[in-house]
């Protein structure tokens, strides 16, 4: 009875740590989820004030000279949004490259799970 008492509690111990990494895995999933779309939606609300902001300058600048430079005012501005465009891609590159791995607190639990189980 011993043998098998020891058995059923090795295999309960092993469910409940189980079941921890469960819910850190799903609580995990959760806030990535979360965060995907708060990013979504101010990364839209963003995108879309700027480029309403930016339309209602360029108009500006363009009518201000529009009589003397309005050729020159326009290919200044196409060539500002162009930079601009380039700065944010390389921001955005770097971010994904320097994000944390995916599920990192999850496979570190496990990772000391198994080294405790291999001594």
């Amino acid at each position: 009875m011993g043998f098998l008492a020891g058995v059923k509690r090795l295999l309960a111990a092993f469910v409940e740590v189980l079941h921890t990494r469960l819910e850190l895995l799903s609580t995990e999933l959760e806030e990535e989820v979360a965060w995907a779309w708060e990013l979504l939606v101010y990364g839209v609300v963003s995108l879309l004030f700027l480029g309403l902001g930016l339309l209602v300058v360029t108009l500006f600048a363009v009518v201000a000279f529009w009589n003397t430079h309005r050729l020159a005012v326009l290919a200044a501005f196409s060539v500002f949004y162009l930079a601009i465009s380039v700065i944010a891609a390389l921001v955005v590159r770097h971010k994904l490259k320097t994000r944390p791995r995916f599920f990192s607190a999850t496979l570190s639990e496990l990772g000391k799970d198994r080294e405790h189980l291999t001594r």
